[in-house]
């Protein structure tokens, strides 16, 4: 049972919309990147579902979502409640460490007591009460000085997650499951990850920050300073009639680096970096064999179908079908297959092979056919 009396306070969300997201080629494009399709059948984008799991926690006022300006229309038709004042758009990609990092530094200047925390907008999280009570004790671990992390518990050696390997249990008041961060571990494989798993003491690594602004801001400052600088600069001149000169000058000459290498990493080498537990059911939808398992509940001889008026006949076949046009899709006799239909777009691989739809993307580079992608 949920107890949120309100919005914490000083609590502020960032929602980084950005990527592609390409191994989800040919449904995710440039131009409708995957945070805004509905792959859940909610009826919901995933970037509206994520503004609701954290608008208990925040209020209207205490989300910013950093984008793209080619998506700031698409956004904006999204989340209408979206104040003005808290959407940043990128002139181009940059990487988490800049987006979030901008953030930061415009949400200290407005309030420097502020504690952000930074949520994909293409994740799928199934029980949002459980997610709002890891964050509120997340929140008061950074509030006791720690950036902080929420790792998930796992359900399965998968190797297509990052782990956190926990340390000793740390003692802050209202975080009963906060822990000190070891290590990050990169994406291992089957034999390692199962390992971990039966340890009890590894957690997938969601990519959910949440810290005081002004530690982690200090924390850059040590690992990446031109780029803390940059950021500073910036988010002096955001509020004032100098931004776009600002921003248009120095955004280009960031460094382009994950926040999870700017930050979390030194962070925990440093002994600065805890993690709560999160029980919660999480996926981040990473290609089309993920997407297959939240579409059937996990169960591997089904079939899974998206689209709206989808038109499927299967027999004896599993997998997952996403149809964005009006054909009829027969399927007989197939496993685990994938397909994706889409007006100008054909993709047909197998759950086996689907991280290696980005190289298909890499391709279509290569070919200059910038208008499938």
């Amino acid at each position: 049972m949920e107890r949120l009396e309100g919005p914490l306070a000083d609590f502020h969300a960032i929602i980084p919309a950005g990527g592609v997201g390409s191994r989800l080629w040919p449904l995710s494009r440039a131009e409708a990147p995957k945070f805004l399709h509905d792959l859940t059948g909610s009826g919901h984008t995933l970037l509206r579902d994520t503004w609701q799991r954290l608008l208990p926690l925040c209020g209207e006022d205490g989300i910013t979502v950093v984008t793209g300006r080619a998506h700031r229309g698409a956004v904006e038709k999204q989340l209408p409640e979206l104040r003005a004042q808290n959407i940043i758009l990128e002139t181009e990609p940059k990487d988490s460490s800049a987006a979030i990092g901008l953030a930061a530094a415009i949400l200290h200047r407005r309030n420097p007591d502020v504690v952000i925390g930074s949520f994909a907008a293409d994740h799928v999280i199934s029980d949002a009460p459980r997610f709002r009570r890891a964050v509120t004790e997340a929140v008061a671990v950074a509030r006791a000085g720690y950036i902080t992390t929420i790792g998930i518990t796992p359900t399965e050696p998968s190797v297509g997650f990052g782990y956190i390997h926990c340390g000793e249990p740390l003692v802050v008041e209202g975080a009963p499951h906060a822990e000190i961060v070891d290590s990050f571990v990169e994406k291992p494989d089957l034999e390692t990850a199962t390992r971990y798993v039966a340890s009890g003491d590894y957690l997938w690594n969601a990519g959910m920050f949440i810290a005081r602004a002004d530690r982690l801001l200090a924390q850059l400052a040590e690992t990446q300073p031109e780029l803390h600088e940059g950021l500073l600069q910036m988010a002096e001149a955001w509020d004032t009639p100098k931004r776009d000169r600002v921003v248009d000058a120095i955004w280009p000459m960031l460094t382009k680096i994950a926040i999870d290498y700017s930050v979390a990493e030194p962070a925990a080498a440093a002994g600065r970096l805890a993690v709560v537990r999160g029980d919660f059911p999480w996926d981040d939808v990473g290609d089309f064999s993920s997407l297959a398992k939240l579409l059937s509940g996990g169960r591997t001889g089904d079939l899974a179908i998206l689209g709206e008026g989808a038109r499927v006949l299967a027999d004896s076949s599993s997998g997952v079908v996403v149809s964005q046009s009006q054909r009829l899709i027969s399927l007989i006799g197939v496993t685990d297959i994938v397909v994706v239909d889409t007006p100008d777009a054909l993709l047909v691989t197998t759950r086996e092979h689907a991280q290696r739809v980005k190289s298909v993307v890499d391709a279509i580079k290569l070919s200059g056919r910038n208008d499938l992608l």
